[in-house]
């Protein structure tokens, strides 16, 4: 019997062990960080309400709903940076990647403003105005 226990206890471990190791590398698989020279470049931001279609919103002639915006690749925003300034109430400076999105940051460094990967090339932001902020990569 207390040899039966002693494998039953070292299999539950073992086991255990395993989902946890398992878990871990399905996880780090699935968020990768991706090079800041693969998201630098022209992304088109579109300005949206809940129920909004960002397809009908583009079609629409509101130069104050869509801009571009430049990443640079020095992690800076270049062009379109006051475009996004008025819709986020703060002057984005700079840029980094998370495994999960793209972080605006202001003037100190700090994140001002998140984008969540949607899909690749598409990534959103739900400002606390109930608005939301549409990135798409800019095809060249």
């Amino acid at each position: 019997m207390g040899r039966k226990v002693f494998t039953y206890i070292t299999v539950a471990w073992l086991v255990a062990t395993l989902m946890m190791i398992s878990g871990e590398a399905s996880m780090a698989s699935s968020l990768r960080l991706e090079d800041p020279s693969q998201l630098s470049g022209e992304w088109q931001a579109t300005l949206t309400a809940r129920n909004d279609a960002p397809d009908a919103q583009k079609l629409q002639d509101k130069p104050s709903n869509t801009c571009v915006i430049d990443l640079q690749s020095n992690q800076t925003v270049g062009k379109g940076a006051d475009c996004l300034a008025a819709w986020i109430e703060d002057t984005p400076m700079g840029w980094f990647p998370e495994p999960d999105g793209i972080s605006i940051t202001g003037k100190e460094g700090s994140r001002i403003v998140f984008f969540s990967r949607q899909r690749e090339g598409l990534y959103s932001s739900h400002l606390k105005s109930g608005l939301i902020i549409t990135f798409e990569r800019v095809v060249q």
